[in-house]
């Protein structure tokens, strides 16, 4: 199963693959950080999901002011629990429900590439990879379902792997920026410019950021 976030312009902003459908704090936590105004789907194949459950997801979402938007699934009774809450729910065969699954994957892969200065104020998002041809001002957010690369200064905020990939990376030729963010790990910038006079590359090790050069393939 699936939970699927968009924006206004109905383009997928994060999605969370789930094995079993449990709400814990570490599952809230994947989406507290989504930027307003979003909206969410499920989609589900087989699982059967009672309606305290799916209320239980619902309360979080608006507490975030997340609107729960549609249910997909293959379970009837899932589909009915959804009803009850007053939540548009569909059921879906197995083919349909591959189909929409498969459709939010090609979706959310879609590479992002930018060419210019990000200034302070502006935001740069990618469902897939972000490629920055140029500086990322202080002020300035970018974010990306999987990794950054930016062919500039990087001097705002980073935010990369907010599908939950840990292994997602920030890397720039000039790395001084004001927070990173892995996943829901996050870093504050040093204080002092850095020194090096090569590529710098931002990953997660024992859910520490650290931060090493960065040797480009030749």
């Amino acid at each position: 199963m699936k939970l699927i976030f968009k924006n206004k312009n109905n383009e997928c902003v994060r999605s969370l693959s789930l094995k079993k459908f449990e709400i814990n704090q570490f599952f809230i936590n994947e989406f507290t950080d989504l930027q307003s105004p979003v909206k969410a789907n499920l989609i589900i194949e087989n699982e059967e999901i009672n309606s305290h459950d799916l209320a239980k997801l619902k309360a979080e979402l608006e507490k975030l002011n997340i609107k729960f938007i549609q249910i997909y699934s293959v379970n009837r009774e899932t589909v009915v629990s959804g009803k009850f809450l007053k939540i548009k729910s569909t059921l879906i065969t197995t083919k349909e429900s591959e189909n929409i699954l498969f459709a939010s994957s090609v979706q959310e892969q879609k590479d992002t590439l930018h060419k210019g200065t990000i200034r302070s104020g502006d935001r740069i998002s990618s469902n897939g990879n972000l490629f920055i041809f140029g500086d990322v001002n202080p002020g300035a957010v970018v974010s990306a379902n999987n990794n950054i690369y930016v062919w500039g200064k990087l001097l705002g905020i980073a935010i990369a792997g907010e599908n939950g990939d840990r292994n997602c990376s920030i890397a720039a030729l000039y790395l001084n920026p004001l927070q990173l963010r892995i996943c829901s790990s996050i870093a504050i910038g040093p204080k002092e410019k850095p020194k090096n006079q090569y590529p710098e590359i931002a990953i997660l090790e024992d859910s520490a950021i650290i931060i090493k050069p960065y040797l480009i393939p030749g």
